[in-house]
């Protein structure tokens, strides 16, 4: 009886030793699954950061391009501008001096006081 005993109890263990490895197995599947999906959404998500980078470095070149090209239009239009006024000032200095001249030429009538 009790070798019976000891077989009914190996086999006992035997049985749930089986369902410990099957339980195992199961988990290792469920992790190489769960593994594989992060994988790969980790590779989607690369992808899409480097067609974002991409995205983002051509905008900042085009950005670049046209703010260099304002910069230079507006500093093309700021000399402009001071060749402008440079030659104003140069013709009203001009005008000033000839008026003065033809003021102090006519002594008695018109006399340019300062003061």
């Amino acid at each position: 009886m009790k070798k019976d005993h000891l077989e009914i109890l190996l086999e006992d263990i035997n049985g749930k030793f089986n369902l410990v490895l099957e339980g195992h197995e199961s988990l290792r599947s469920e992790i190489r699954e769960s593994r594989q999906e992060l994988n790969e959404k980790i590779e989607q998500n690369t992808f899409m950061i480097n067609v974002l980078n991409n995205k983002i470095d051509d905008v900042d070149k085009r950005l670049s391009k046209k703010i260099d090209d304002i910069d230079k239009r507006l500093s093309e239009k700021i000399d402009n501008v001071n060749k402008g006024l440079s030659t104003k000032i140069d013709a009203i200095a001009a005008d000033l001096a000839a008026h003065r001249a033809d003021t102090e030429a006519h002594h008695g009538v018109w006399r340019v006081k300062e003061g």
